[in-house]
């Protein structure tokens, strides 16, 4: 028997019973884990309380977010799959795919997938970095379907 490619744990912290089924934010995580060695990753799915202190205490913005990436580094010497965490507000996720008009799950879809390619080191600092992951997103998504999250309507039906 092969070792899975994705230890994946989740954490429901929040009211919401409207979020993605574990197999589906299992599906998507893999997706952006396709090149990758075989990692461990949390994904904690929280209300907008929790995302606004993490939000406010790590980036300095006193507001809850989409989507928030804590990479792990492993201290010299310790051998450790784990990859960081992901916090999604499912409040949050849920007001934008509504506001934005995208079916809920594409959009869920599209913050995992950013989120856990923000823990493999992708960014959007420059044009020429977000250039390079919005490509990748794009690419990864439409594996699924799922229509480009940054110029294509994805209208809720």
């Amino acid at each position: 028997m092969t070792e899975p490619r994705l230890q994946l744990e989740v954490q429901y912290a929040c009211a919401s019973s409207d979020v993605p089924e574990l197999e589906a934010l299992r599906d998507w995580a893999l997706a952006a884990l396709a090149d990758a060695p075989p990692a461990e990753l949390v994904i904690r799915l929280v209300d907008e309380a929790e995302s606004r202190e993490l939000n406010r205490r790590y980036r300095g913005k006193d507001r809850p977010t989409n989507v928030l990436s804590f990479p792990f580094e492993a201290p010299a010497g310790v051998d450790c799959d784990h990859l960081g965490d992901l916090v999604i507000c499912a409040p949050v996720v849920q007001q934008e795919a509504a506001a934005q008009g995208k079916v809920a799950d594409h959009h869920w879809a599209h913050m995992v997938v950013h989120g856990v390619l923000h823990l493999r080191g992708y960014d959007h600092q420059s044009d020429a970095q977000a250039a390079d992951m919005e490509a990748l997103e794009v690419r990864l998504l439409a594996g699924f379907g799922i229509a480009d999250p940054y110029t294509v309507s994805d209208m809720a039906v």
